[in-house]
């Protein structure tokens, strides 16, 4: 297997101690559809569960220091009703769970999630997946920031106020004027903009108009699985140039098409493909648990299994410092960078 920037010698590859360098790391994962799932499976994420594939114990289990909650508002053609009044239901899920957890902690700004990681507690920032919730109306949108919302995502496959899902690709539509506004007053605010589930316009418009890195914050390599909705390699290297990061996702369908590569092994060969793409400081973790259906990708049943990535990472001789790149550090810069 070819080695990769910020790879160790090979004489070294052995030489780390995998769950004390998972330990030390701050790990990030980008996405989650947790909220959802403990509302509508009716479990609390204070206690560990058979359910879904995470709660609070698994998420310290897996090592993870912050962890992105997507506030997911089912779209009328998946039987959803109104986009507002489900996200604040999820938003209110967060925040009843933190008033009885002292280990989570609302975190909008980097110095939250160093002070998680210093005090052992889980940093949770809020992400919307898909702009329905915003109703076309910016005062929403600031209203959600001061509720703690630091992640965007623009569409959920599907067309909305804001621009068309990558599931609406064949129109070439991209971003409305709304969505353009949209994307600079989350500028503004310091709001991360999220390009998972955009359509490929959609994306070209977003890199064209934010003023700061934009993320992809669950996607793989299309090289690798031709699904999609993974990026192609002119876009992984437009989002590094932007100062970006992608999220390589779990969900077993993007990793591989064969049932029998959808592995922690197949997620390794994506992470190596974005690395010499874009480089080792465009590539971080965005699973998507209790995002999706169906077996969970070999090797990672839920979040407790995170340090499965670490042990793979070294297997395939990364550096530390690389290494901690891809657990954390590099969503703690981008983070850092718009939010403060």
């Amino acid at each position: 297997m070819p080695r990769h920037a910020g790879a160790s010698p090979p004489e070294s590859e052995t030489s780390l101690d995998i769950q004390a360098l998972h330990d030390s790391a701050i790990v990030i994962d980008a996405h989650c559809d947790t909220l959802l799932s403990a509302l509508e499976d009716r479990r609390s994420l204070l206690e560990r569960s058979d359910r879904g594939h995470a709660d609070l114990p698994r998420l310290k289990a897996g090592g993870v220091t912050a962890q992105v909650f997507a506030l997911y508002a089912r779209p009328p053609v998946l039987g959803g009703t109104d986009p507002t009044w489900q996200a604040l239901r999820l938003l209110d899920v967060f925040y009843e769970t933190a008033a009885q957890a002292r280990d989570l902690i609302l975190a909008t700004r980097a110095a939250d999630i160093r002070r998680a990681k210093a005090e052992g507690r889980l940093a949770g920032i809020i992400g919307l997946e898909g702009a329905e919730a915003l109703r076309g109306d910016l005062g929403v949108l600031r209203i959600l920031y001061r509720l703690g919302l630091r992640n965007l995502g623009i569409t959920w496959s599907v067309r909305n106020e804001a621009a068309d899902g990558v599931g609406e690709a064949r129109t070439g539509g991209s971003l409305t004027e709304f969505g353009v506004r949209l994307v600079k007053e989350a500028n503004r605010l310091g709001i991360m903009v999220d390009v998972a589930h955009l359509s490929p316009a959609g994306v070209r418009d977003v890199l064209a108009l934010s003023d700061y890195p934009v993320i992809a914050s669950h996607a793989n390599a299309r090289a690798v699985c031709d699904h999609p909705r993974n990026l192609t390699d002119e876009q992984l290297e437009a989002l590094a140039a932007k100062g970006g990061v992608v999220g390589v996702t779990f969900v077993p369908s993007f990793v591989a098409a064969e049932r029998e590569r959808q592995s922690v092994d197949t997620l390794l060969d994506h992470i190596d493909h974005i690395v010499r793409v874009a480089g080792i400081d465009h590539v971080g973790l965005g699973s998507d648990l209790d995002g999706y259906d169906g077996p969970p990708l070999a090797g990672i049943p839920d979040a407790s299994a995170l340090p499965a990535i670490t042990a793979g990472l070294v297997a395939r001789g990364y550096s530390e410092e690389a290494i901690q790149k891809v657990l954390g550090g590099n969503w703690l810069r981008v983070f850092e960078q718009i939010a403060g």
